[in-house]
């Protein structure tokens, strides 16, 4: 019985979570309330605070729902790559995470309008020196800079391709021409920041 209970809890929270993620997207964080999450997943607000103690704390579950999906994509992993710090690697790693920018586009979306929330601030920072940290140790690895410098050029990589997703999820591309000249771009400055 305790496993019927147990996997009736967990379907309760991801319906929680998709509804959450509904309501953020068509109303905004910020005019969403927990009864619209609740009433959107058939539940009551009881129910919504079993499983979560407030919205900042659902979008912090998104914001590890759209983690996992980039770093369950099959391939080498980013530290692997950095390490690698060969060209065609570490194109094919940045095109296949720009490749899954449309599926995590609402996840990140909501996570920006929760930003101000400390949840989601902290949860969104611990993601961010996730990758960071990764793409250190590939370099670390290799020995490739030293200790402050590698952490320096891995947060400036990351930083340029966080900030042309968040391009992306706020006015997409022109033209198919336009992703494929960002996406060469970020490999050279990648290759200069994490090679040269």
């Amino acid at each position: 019985m305790r496993n019927l209970r147990e996997a009736q809890k967990a379907m309760t929270r991801d319906l929680l979570l998709h509804s959450g993620l509904e309501v953020f997207i068509r109303k905004g964080y910020a005019a969403a309330t927990i009864d619209d999450i609740a009433k959107e997943a058939g539940a009551t607000r009881t129910t919504f605070y079993l499983h979560f103690r407030s919205k900042a704390e659902l979008v912090g579950q998104l914001v590890g729902r759209a983690h996992e999906m980039l770093v369950s994509l099959e391939g080498p992993s980013l530290s692997d790559v950095v390490a690698s710090g060969e060209r065609a690697e570490v194109r094919a790693w940045l095109e296949s995470r720009m490749n899954q920018w449309d599926t995590i586009k609402p996840y990140m979306i909501v996570s920006y309008q929760a930003s101000h929330e400390p949840d989601v601030a902290e949860r969104t920072e611990e993601w961010y020196e996730q990758v960071v940290q990764q793409m250190a140790t590939g370099l670390q690895r290799v020995g490739r800079f030293d200790s402050e410098r590698r952490r320096v050029r891995s947060l400036l990589a990351f930083g340029e391709f966080e900030y042309l997703s968040r391009r992306y999820f706020a006015v997409g591309w022109r033209n198919d021409r336009q992703r494929e000249v960002c996406l060469d771009e970020l490999t050279e400055s990648w290759l200069h920041l994490l090679t040269e």
